[in-house]
């Protein structure tokens, strides 16, 4: 919702393009590094992590009756690099750590399975409300171009003011390491990029610096495939690694939930249109900003 609102922003008011997403820490601390001048591309949207993190230890708190200095937020993610995350300036909307703590699925996986957990045996539940109802759009951020499909849904609908008859972006999709598409939005031909992995990451830059390149939206994640294929995620035999694509299939996954799931656009959960409506306002608001957006810093390579 914010990514998307930003980037209409931009788009309409002569904002820095092309935007370039900011989900994924490896990436952005990269850009600080080796990217300097392009700091101001990156999108101020902080990455869903510490998005949820600084949700929960304001809205959630305040409708459960919380103080949130006794709430403990802690991530299971795909990614090492969320374990840095956690630490970066500008994380602490409320004057503490959006997130406490970041384990990997891959440490989950191993403390399930050292704690003897017959975790395929335990009840079915649904996750709590407000906060556990997600839509496909969510789901998809997983895979390379899903972030960039989740923004243009809410982003092409909202700028057209028309309901999307095919929700579905598949010139964005796939483990290619650069892929383009260019999208007609309300009469505006709109030019998008996706990059996985820091090496594809740096050529499509370079392209865009040296204006070989002219793109609106760029998404940009540090692993290749995505952060089905983090750092943090179950490691497979080499033989299965040789053989199969596992980024691929661990994508479909998601892209098949995305397509099963009955709310597929960020901007249709009744969750976040509540969260909206009785919490932050418009997206954007004053109190978005505050909670859901962060700095960079442009760095040096020591």
């Amino acid at each position: 919702m914010e990514e998307a609102h930003e980037f209409i922003e931009r788009v309409q008011k002569g904002g820095v393009l092309p935007m370039i997403t900011s989900c994924s820490p490896g990436w952005v601390k990269y850009c600080e590094h080796y990217f300097p001048d392009m700091t101001e591309n990156l999108s101020s949207c902080k990455s869903p992590q510490q998005m949820f993190g600084a949700v929960a230890k304001s809205y959630y708190a305040e409708k459960a009756g919380i103080d949130p200095k006794n709430i403990v937020s802690v991530s299971v993610m795909p990614c090492t690099a969320k374990k840095f995350e956690i630490g970066r300036e500008d994380q602490a909307a409320n004057g503490m750590p959006d997130v406490d703590i970041s384990i990997t699925t891959r440490e989950l996986a191993r403390m399930i399975k050292k704690a003897g957990l017959r975790f395929l045996d335990l009840p079915e539940e649904e996750f709590d409300a407000p906060l556990g109802l997600g839509t496909g759009a969510a789901v998809i951020f997983g895979a390379t171009g899903g972030v960039m499909e989740a923004a243009l849904r809410t982003a092409v609908e909202t700028l057209t003011g028309q309901e999307l008859p095919k929700l579905d972006f598949e010139d964005v999709r796939g483990t290619q390491g650069i892929k383009e598409a260019t999208y007609n939005v309300a009469g505006m031909d709109v030019k998008v990029a996706v990059a996985s992995g820091l090496g594809n990451a740096k050529a499509l830059l370079e392209k865009v610096k040296s204006g070989e390149a002219d793109y609106h939206f760029i998404e940009i994640m540090g692993c290749p495939g995505g952060c089905v294929n983090g750092g943090g995620q179950p490691q497979q035999p080499g033989y299965v690694r040789n053989t199969t694509d596992i980024r691929a299939l661990r994508a479909k996954v998601l892209y098949d939930i995305d397509s099963n799931n009955p709310i597929r656009k960020s901007h249709e959960n009744p969750a976040i249109k509540e969260l909206y409506s009785t919490y932050l306002g418009e997206p954007g608001s004053e109190k978005a900003h505050h909670l859901l957006h962060t700095t960079y810093v442009k760095r040096t390579i020591n």
